[in-house]
């Protein structure tokens, strides 16, 4: 048989197969069960031992010289067809890229950094206490002893006695706080073991506090802070002064007016409600204007007062040197107020939906950094 002539056709049929079908086709035609070069293989075994030493080597050479071009001619059809589809499939890399889904920072979060900033340029630092506080900080300090009728104002938390004994070693019942007033009690503390004359202070205290209360404007849990400030001759008008710069900033708006009203507080003596005027505009409360005007109303916003004596003894201060003035607001009713919130309690429902409407993106939130004007 011509080896060499079968070989020759074999290689011009592969090095003419038009696509990796055809090379296919071939490759069983040739190589395989019923193949004419396996047909070839297996005459060896019907030879004697001399053909098979002659003719062996020969049909072993044809089989791969047709399997090695087999081999080389499917890798030159699948480099074509990847070449024809990336030509075909090109991706257009001016197109922009798809939005990522992100989160966003809570409005609690995002009015706490606003009101943090705004009384940092008044001159104030932050101050901070534990939310698990015992009777005398959150209540006795703070001029309400046991049987103090104010106590019915709070419906507080507390926690279970354990054997039959009070929840601390002091023997003071364990709450959690009503209200960030106790970080006034133990701001003062150490200040005055740190300098036993006392010194001026002026902080915030923000932060979660507790009540047992549910509806659209209260929460078990929501979010107050506090300002105290203690030094010589503090007066009411300090007081007003700094709420009016604080709400102007916060609200940005400059028509911002304050009506003081009496009010009794157990921590403050004289206490003031503090109202500020406000508009409808879109349905919404608008804060800004004087609440005479036509179309305008006054709206409570805030307690404060002038620090009583009482509180600033507890705080191991001699009020006779020291006077000072303490405020207090809900966060969350100041941010419902700015951004036009309806309901507290979706605040912490965790709704996406509602987080996604409402929430601040991290790189693209309100700042307050013009200032506020000189510090008391």
């Amino acid at each position: 048989m011509d080896y060499e002539a079968t070989g020759s056709a074999a290689l011009a049929a592969i090095a003419a197969a038009p696509d990796l079908a055809a090379i296919e086709a071939l490759r069983v035609a040739l190589l395989g069960k019923k193949g004419s070069i396996s047909a070839l293989l297996k005459t060896l075994g019907a030879m004697d031992a001399e053909q098979r030493h002659s003719q062996g080597p020969r049909i072993h050479a044809l089989r791969e010289a047709v399997t090695e071009a087999l081999g080389a001619r499917k890798a030159a059809l699948d480099a074509a067809a990847l070449a024809a589809r990336l030509a075909r499939e090109s991706v257009d890399l001016t197109l922009p890229a798809p939005e990522r889904a992100g989160g966003s920072v809570h409005p609690v979060s995002q009015v706490m950094d606003e009101l943090a900033e705004i009384f940092a340029d008044l001159g104030f630092s932050v101050a901070t206490g534990p939310e698990i506080e015992d009777d005398w900080h959150n209540f006795t300090a703070l001029n309400m002893p046991e049987s103090h009728p104010a106590r019915a104002m709070h419906d507080t938390f507390y926690f279970p006695d354990r054997d039959g004994a009070k929840n601390d070693e002091g023997g003071r019942e364990m709450l959690l706080r009503t209200h960030t007033s106790p970080v006034q009690i133990r701001t003062m503390l150490a200040v005055s073991a740190k300098e036993p004359g006392g010194a001026p202070l002026r902080v915030i205290a923000p932060g979660r506090v507790y009540r047992s209360d549910s509806d659209a404007t209260h929460t078990p849990m929501f979010h107050q802070i506090e300002g105290l400030v203690i030094d010589r001759g503090i007066h009411l008008g300090h007081l007003k002064w700094t709420l009016k710069t604080f709400l102007a900033a916060f609200f940005e708006r400059e028509d911002i007016v304050l009506r003081l009203r009496p009010s009794y507080f157990p921590f403050t003596e004289p206490s003031v409600e503090v109202d500020t005027g406000y508009s409808w505009q879109d349905g919404r409360r608008v804060v800004g204007g004087s609440g005479d005007a036509p179309g305008h109303g006054w709206m409570e916003l805030l307690g404060s007062g002038m620090v009583h004596r009482k509180v600033i003894a507890a705080g191991g201060l001699d009020p006779d040197q020291w006077q000072g003035f303490a405020f207090g607001v809900g966060v969350d009713r100041l941010a419902m107020l700015k951004y036009g919130m309806s309901d507290l309690r979706a605040f912490f429902d965790g709704d996406v939906r509602w987080l996604a409407h409402y929430g601040f993106a991290a790189l693209d939130v309100p700042t307050l950094s013009g200032g506020v004007g000189t510090p008391l």
